[in-house]
């Protein structure tokens, strides 16, 4: 599929999603905040430049946040504890990076454009500027005035999950399992901390060999273990389909990942991707805008929070 007929179907696809949720749509903003998506993406432009790593901890934010209450804008909230649920806990980052975006579009358009909509911009952005696809992100979404740190403890999939796990978390979210391993090759971007990875690397044996003693020797057994590595062992701050050729080489990182490819029911599409990447990229964007539907606040629910990390006071 050449790029041009690519980007006319993620058009269409964006489209026919829209009538779905006909309170969300690409021009949400085209009368209150026009300069919205450009001032997004010059930002976003300059995080990237400066760490590329933020293109993926973004998208990451953007899924913490749709899994949870819906795309609400919830993670971002200081207060709630979100943040320091287990599957968030030391694992999520970029918020100072969203502040800085807010802060941006609040200056051009004052209390219009919600946290919610502008963390949904980023992940596009960040996605797009690592080489991913691209897609017309559907606005119009609110501002949660609560985080729910239980609800995250219970939705959110952790590291460690069994393939009927994942399944059963992605489709209480209204996510098909083609949905859940097209949208986990997010992982061909970004990287993880050794805490999430530590049990897979000595105890997993659906492991290449090799690929765990390369780990162990900056992962240890035991004590805290900060060191980083790249989910994506090929080409890890571009996003592209490597991933899922690492699940077939037994180098997924996560004890999660390795489960889309362990004789189970995805190894079929495991492989498909890995042979189409352009399908992948195309069914990516698809399953970003489906996710970017799941239970938003729309018309007087919620409110437009002017700082990102707190509910407005009267």
């Amino acid at each position: 599929m050449s790029n041009g007929r690519l980007l006319h179907c993620l058009l269409v696809v964006s489209l026919l999603s829209g009538v779905a949720h006909a309170q969300l749509s690409k021009n949400f903003y085209e009368a209150s905040c026009p300069s919205l998506e450009t001032t997004v993406r010059a930002e976003m432009k300059h995080a990237v430049g400066k760490e590329s790593r933020i293109g993926a901890s973004l998208l990451r934010l953007f899924f913490h946040d749709c899994f949870v209450q819906g795309c609400d804008g919830s993670i971002l909230l200081d207060d709630g504890g979100e943040k320091s649920a287990d599957p968030n806990v030391n694992s999520l980052r970029g918020f100072d990076a969203i502040d800085t975006i807010k802060a941006s579009v609040e200056a051009k358009c004052p209390g219009v454009v919600s946290c919610a909509d502008i963390l949904a911009l980023t992940a596009r952005d960040g996605t797009f500027l690592l080489g991913g696809p691209y897609w017309d992100v559907l606005l119009g979404r609110r501002d949660s005035m609560t985080a729910n740190r239980s609800l995250a403890n219970t939705d959110l999939p952790l590291a460690s999950a069994s393939l009927a796990t994942l399944i059963t978390k992605f489709d209480k979210q209204g996510l098909s399992p083609k949905d859940m391993t097209v949208l986990s090759g997010a992982h061909t971007i970004g990287m993880a901390q050794c805490p999430s990875f530590r049990d897979r690397i000595y105890n997993d044996s659906n492991i290449d060999a090799s690929f765990a003693n390369q780990l162990q020797k900056t992962c240890p057994r035991c004590g805290k273990g900060s060191s980083l590595a790249s989910i994506d062992t090929k080409t890890p701050m571009a996003f592209d389909a490597a991933y899922f050729q690492d699940l077939i080489d037994r180098r997924g990182l996560f004890h999660s990942d390795q489960e889309l490819f362990n004789g189970g029911s995805q190894d079929a599409l495991v492989r498909h991707y890995s042979n189409n990447p352009a399908i992948f990229r195309y069914d990516f964007a698809k399953a970003m805008i489906k996710m970017g539907n799941i239970k938003p606040l729309t018309g007087t629910a919620g409110q437009i929070r002017k700082n990102c990390r707190i509910v407005n006071h009267a």
